[in-house]
């Protein structure tokens, strides 16, 4: 037992569409980066979203192998703006995952460079076999798989890493991995899109008479408040 807290903006298995294979993806709340075009404005507020404790979500990892989960994924948010309790899930994430057939590994998103990183940061970031790190730049769209633009890069940091996930340092694939899911929150988009798709998507549900209330890649009109905190924590899937 860690008693150690991290601010969750959600949670969601099967993620199909970060990393190879399915996986728990986790979205840590809170981002101080604010990337012009992030496509996840509500996972930005530091006070959002629900705080979780560290054993529950590696209690959500245990159940997650036990469904065959080949991975964890980490996103935001930025997770390394909480580099203490991240660190504390991670390494229960890491003894939870030791000895388990199928090498389940673990893919961090951060929106930092590995040389703005503090000693905090860095010891988080070390539990992860790979990282993709680097602001998110509009203006320099990508094909690579799981990056969303051109300045971001794929850091393999393990052997487990290094062997797994080497065949996608170069992948330029014709469609980006995508998942859906539709709820009583709404409809949610998992993955990273091509520049202009959400947008696309946008138009085609307005010409089809089903015009969105809200989407995160905006601001929410006033009125639009944040996730309940309650006892219930989050548990949907949501965009990189």
């Amino acid at each position: 037992m860690t008693g150690e807290t991290l601010r969750v903006a959600r949670t969601h298995f099967p993620v199909s569409a970060l990393g190879p294979g399915l996986r728990l993806g986790v979205w840590v709340q809170g981002c101080p980066l604010a990337c012009k075009g992030c496509m996840s404005l509500d996972t930005w507020e530091p006070d959002g979203g629900a705080a979780m404790p560290v054993d529950a979500l590696a209690e959500r990892w245990r159940a997650a192998l036990g469904r065959g989960a080949a991975g964890l994924t980490i996103s935001g948010g930025e997770p390394l703006a909480q580099p203490g309790p991240l660190a504390a899930f991670l390494d229960a994430a890491d003894q939870v995952r030791a000895g388990r057939p199928g090498e389940p590994d673990i893919l961090m998103f951060t929106g930092y460079t590995l040389d703005e990183l503090d000693p905090a940061q860095r010891l988080a970031a070390s539990y992860a076999d790979v990282l993709v790190t680097g602001r998110y730049e509009a203006d320099r769209p990508t094909r690579l798989v799981w990056r969303g633009s051109a300045n971001q890069q794929m850091v393999l940091q393990s052997e487990l890493g290094r062997r797994r996930y080497a065949p996608y340092l170069a992948l330029e694939p014709e469609q980006p991995p995508l998942q859906l899911r539709a709820d009583e929150h709404g409809v949610w988009l998992v993955g990273v899109p091509l520049r202009g798709t959400l947008p696309r998507l946008d138009r085609e549900m307005r010409r089809r008479g089903l015009p969105p209330e809200t989407v995160t890649w905006r601001p929410r009109p006033s009125g639009h408040g944040r996730r309940r905190e309650g006892a219930d924590s989050p548990d949907d899937g949501e965009t990189r």
